[in-house]
This record gives structure tokens, sequence and C-alpha cells, in this order.
């Protein structure tokens, strides 16, 4: 496909045009704010490794009644109306690895951006969210 043939179907289709500018955009822009957020995205196996290795601390941004079905073994249950980088459990864990975990991963992102500003170094999101841990045929703990 030449440059001569994108513009001319650019000419015919003028809002599919736009619409693709606009998704690759917008595709461009969440890369570029993921990678100069300092938020790590890790997924399930390197998560297992943080846990092992480095002890990191798993911050469960779930609600209770969903956090008693299933979680990550050792994670803390925070509510995101009552998560705050001063919260005792958090402030502690400063300088170890903290990754926040929620249903499929958005609720964290905002939550580690959170982090990132408070001053905690090492901060990283669960790719997919408690989803994909089980995706990934990982165990759950169920209760508290």
């Amino acid at each position: 496909m030449t440059f001569a043939e994108l513009a001319a179907f650019a000419g015919r289709h003028p809002m599919l045009s736009l619409a693709l500018a606009g998704i690759t955009v917008a595709l461009i822009g969440n890369e570029l704010a993921n990678l100069l957020g300092g938020v790590r995205r890790i997924g399930p196996a390197q998560l297992t490794g943080l846990i092992n290795r480095d002890n990191a601390l798993v911050v469960d941004l779930r609600a209770p009644g969903e956090f008693e079905k299933g979680h990550i073994a050792g994670s803390k249950n925070v509510q995101p109306s009552q998560f705050d980088p001063e919260h005792k459990q958090l402030a502690a864990a400063k300088a170890l690895p903290v990754v926040l975990v929620c249903r499929v991963g958005q609720t964290a992102s905002g939550a580690a951006k959170r982090l990132r500003k408070a001053g905690f170094a090492h901060v990283s999101v669960l790719e997919g969210g408690i989803q994909a841990w089980q995706g990934a045929d990982l165990p759950l703990v169920k209760g508290r």
C-alpha cells in the first residue's frame, strides 16, 4: 500500500480515518503514561517471584466479600475508599516492593500512582488483576 492509496482512502472515508487516528493517539498516550508513571505492570509469575524473593507486600483492593471468597496468600485487604499511602499496613512497607491487586487491574493503577507520589519506590500492579492470577491456575486462599 502506498501513501497515495492511504491519502485516497482518507479522503473517501474521513470519519474512519479520524477514528483510527484518535484510537492510535489514545493507545500511544496510554502506553507513554504507563511507562513514565513509574508503576510497573507485572504478571502472575513475576508476582510469585517478588513474594518469594523480595517479601513483597500484596495489597488487595477488592471488596471484603470478594476478598474472602479468594485472595492471594499473604495479601492485605484495603478498601479503595480507605486507601491512603499513610495507612498503617502501607507506611511500614515504603522500602519493600508493593504490589496492588484488584479484580481486573483498573482500580489498582490509580492507587499505584498515589503510592508513587507518596514516595514508595517499588510499586507494581498485577496486570489483569485477580482474574489473571486465576487464569494462570495459581491458588487462592479463602476467608480473611
